[in-house]
């Protein structure tokens, strides 16, 4: 992953800042070619921030039992 306008060394020293970052950006932007980690996901869920149609679908698939 490349994104210019970050200090990515900056931010590798808080891992849970790291981590929700990575994950918005591979949600928001694309994955190129990789897989979330579902764990990491169910983790941070409260903390992203992503758009509200990824959201719903992304939960759908985590939580299929809440949706009826």
């Amino acid at each position: 992953m490349y994104n210019w306008s970050v200090d990515l060394s900056r931010l590798k020293k808080n891992k849970r800042e790291y981590e929700i970052f990575k994950l918005e950006q591979s949600i928001n932007y694309g994955l190129n070619g990789k897989k979330l980690s579902e764990k990491s996901l169910r983790k941070y869920w409260n903390d992203l921030q992503i758009d509200v149609d990824k959201r719903e679908y992304l939960e759908l698939l985590l939580w299929p039992e809440k949706k009826s």
